[in-house]
């Protein structure tokens, strides 16, 4: 990083994915049916740094605090230009590829986080996970597309995996139309609102190289990126 102005830049946050349920008539995932508050049981940062854990990941046991570092250490962070990469779409459904969502989806559980795009684990496919809550299954969109986009703007709070220690306002689409595949390649609809929609938004961002860090204003860019160093210890 050569400067201030180029690590903002090149800053960027996983948003806070709230997952949903994989719905039965094959349309994608199914609406939790809980905004950020609710799935929580109260506050919650919009961003796939922070699962919805009560007390958070500083009251996981020793193990799972183990497992929550070991998965962090495999998840790319800011600065890495993998992160500033396209992903490209993926033409084979095969069982690499579903040994790769599953690696993904194992990778997000032990991070504690909500979402995760295949470029923060340093691979170029056009791959995210999720999940709403704990108890939840992960979903996997593949070579999703936002197709339509809601005129109804709200902000809310993101972090994210590859930013640690960073939280800033971001502005998005209340709802959006997503089509994608699935892990075997049929097709799927999601029909998203409220937060599930912005953490979908937030990781395609990834998937297109486009970091929270893009999103907000310079003023809070500063503060982002002050708060990324005394995290990473720079």
């Amino acid at each position: 990083m050569a400067s201030d102005t180029r690590t903002e830049r090149e800053g960027e946050a996983e948003v806070a994915l709230l997952e949903r349920r994989p719905r039965s008539d094959g349309r994608g995932p199914e609406p939790a049916g809980a905004g950020a508050a609710d799935a929580a049981g109260g506050a919650q940062v919009a961003g796939d740094g922070q699962q919805a854990v009560e007390g958070g990941p500083d009251e996981l046991d020793p193990q799972a605090q183990a497992r929550r570092a070991a998965a962090l250490a495999q998840v790319r962070k800011f600065g890495d230009p993998v992160l500033r990469a396209r992903a490209r779409p993926v033409e084979r459904f095969d069982g690499a590829l579903r040994d790769e969502i599953r690696r993904m989806g194992e990778l997000m559980v032990d991070a504690v986080g909500v979402g995760l795009a295949a470029t923060q684990i340093g691979i170029l496919h056009r791959v995210l996970v999720y999940r709403v809550q704990q108890q939840s299954p992960v979903a996997a969109l593949v070579n999703p597309e936002i197709e339509w986009a809601g005129e109804e703007l709200e902000t809310l709070e993101e972090g994210c995996l590859s930013l640690p220690g960073v939280h800033v306002d971001v502005e998005r689409p209340v709802s959006v139309i997503v089509s994608a595949r699935d892990e075997r390649g049929r097709p799927l609809r999601v029909e998203a609102a409220g937060l599930e929609a912005r953490v979908i938004q937030h990781e395609i961002d990834h998937l297109d190289g486009v970091l929270v860090l893009d999103r907000i204003g310079r003023a809070q860019r500063r503060e982002a990126m002050r708060a990324l160093r005394e995290a990473l210890g720079g």
